[in-house]
């Protein structure tokens, strides 16, 4: 498989995020995500992607597009895969936009609800980070 080359997967899910800021967040998740996964930002453009590789092999694919008025995100990833991957990318966003209550509502291909983050509490936030703290501890 080529770099350019991205897997063909069977499933797809959108959500479309209303904020005043959407090329702030979608920087901010490239950047944040690009610790753990491949990333690219155009800021150009006003695009970007995120594959999540972090096994090696892609498990699935965000691309995401700033318009007036909101972020978009485009899921694509298999079955196995597409709820945890619309978690792991709605909960940063939620999480990011939380003073703006954020709120992000995936929609699947077929027109059935997916998951939903946001808005987030600060009492929320305290208790993300109290358990990002103690699953550093742990490892």
């Amino acid at each position: 498989m080529t770099d350019s080359a991205q897997p063909d997967f069977s499933r797809r899910s959108t959500a479309r995020i209303a904020t005043d800021r959407p090329v702030r967040y979608g920087k901010q998740l490239t950047s944040h995500m690009g610790r753990k996964i491949t990333t690219v930002w155009s800021e150009d453009a006003k695009t970007g992607s995120l594959t999540f590789d972090r096994e090696g092999a892609v498990t699935g694919v965000v691309a995401l597009s700033c318009q007036d008025g909101f972020l978009q995100l485009d899921l694509t990833a298999d079955d196995e895969h597409l709820e945890r991957i619309e978690h792991v990318v709605g909960i940063h966003v939620a999480r990011f936009g939380a003073k703006e209550g954020l709120v992000v509502t995936w929609r699947r291909q077929n027109g059935a609800p997916g998951t939903t983050q946001g808005p987030l509490t600060p009492e929320d936030l305290e208790r993300m980070r109290a358990e990002r703290g103690a699953h550093k501890a742990s490892s």
